[in-house]
């Protein structure tokens, strides 16, 4: 295969932009507060990371529309919010857009804090 054919399906397979959150995704997520009092028991069923970098958002609830709730793993481990369109606008070191894992299996927190 020449160069020019290879540059070229590269160019196309980078130009493939991956959906971080289907509607099918989005209806099976637990809403808000729905785990509420589980503690490190709440499971996270989707998993967004930078190919680009050590930074990992785990999803254990969503509002429907933009706001998730989970574990961040980037400096440190951390519970909090984080939005869909910071996720969609963020990008890492080398320029790369954030992924979803496509083979996570849904996890407790307490195993994703080990």
């Amino acid at each position: 295969m020449c160069n020019y054919a290879l540059a070229y399906i590269i160019i196309e397979i980078k130009s493939v932009k991956m959906k971080l959150i289907t509607k099918e995704i989005k209806n099976k997520l637990p809403k808000l507060y729905e785990q509420d009092g589980k503690g490190l028991n709440s499971i996270a069923y989707i998993k967004f990371f930078t190919p680009d970098s050590n930074w990992t958002w785990y999803v254990t609830e969503f509002d429907g529309k933009d706001l998730f709730f989970g574990l961040v793993d980037g400096f440190e481990k951390e519970l909090g919010y984080f939005s869909l369109s910071e996720l969609e606008s963020v990008r890492g070191p080398l320029g790369l857009k954030i992924e979803r894992d496509l083979h996570f299996v849904p996890t407790t927190l307490e195993e994703l804090m080990k």
